[in-house]
């Protein structure tokens, strides 16, 4: 008779594949705390965030470096890399990932006011769809961008232009992260201590596999020699 306790025992490799996976989320969770705290600090001190969109939108900025530390980290071969590789990462990539968080940024928050000034007059009214869909591709094409940034030595215009026609080509992948994206942020916000602890890299993990998919459907071969996709 077999032992259901034998059964549910894992394999030495399957243990090791697992803390690997604990390993990188942990320190990805460390590494976006410590990159976003100014921005975490200003939620805690306000409580009505929304009403100083230019004071926190600076902020957000911020996160841009940590984010494509994270997928640089996560993109690493070793089983458990050091934490030395997160730094060295952010330091490696901050220029290009705050330019690229802060061009996003801006354009996302112009979308946003337009809603705002717009979702509840007619003709306007019939802009808002279109000007939703924009900021959601705005905000994977930024995420792909930031995928891109450590695995390859384009310029920002040749990463901007595949990261934008990645999410427009991927659109269902970019629909996948804003969902990840957003429900990551309601757990934070309901238990910020427990939250901050688990849910940050586990987000960027899928956020990074979605990016992936839509990066691979442009034939990266082609991408990384400096040539526009087809």
């Amino acid at each position: 008779m077999n032992d259901p306790a034998r059964r549910l025992t894992l394999s030495a490799d399957t243990w090791d594949l697992l803390w690997s996976f604990v390993h990188r989320i942990l320190v990805v969770n460390l590494g976006l705390v410590l990159g976003c705290l100014p921005l975490l600090i200003g939620l805690l001190a306000v409580a009505e965030p929304w009403r100083y969109p230019i004071f926190f939108g600076l902020l957000a900025v911020l996160a841009g470096p940590a984010v494509a530390a994270a997928f640089s980290y996560l993109n690493e071969e070793d089983s458990r890399p050091p934490v030395r590789l997160f730094v060295r990462a952010y330091r490696r990539h901050w220029r290009r990932a705050l330019a690229v968080a802060a061009v996003v940024t801006a354009l996302v928050g112009v979308l946003v006011a337009d809603i705002a000034m717009l979702y509840d007059a007619m003709p306007g009214a019939a802009l808002v769809p279109l000007l939703v869909v924009l900021a959601v591709l705005l905000v994977s094409a930024g995420s792909c961008a930031l995928a891109l940034l450590p695995d390859s030595n384009l310029g920002l215009r040749s990463v901007a232009r595949v990261a934008v026609y990645a999410a427009v080509r991927g659109w269902q992948w970019s629909l996948v992260s804003l969902v990840v994206a957003v429900v990551a942020l309601v757990l934070v916000n309901q238990a910020p201590l427990l939250g901050l602890t688990t849910v940050p890299g586990c987000a960027a993990w899928v956020m990074l596999i979605n990016a992936r998919f839509q990066l691979n459907a442009l034939s990266l071969s082609v991408v990384r020699v400096g040539q526009p996709p087809v």
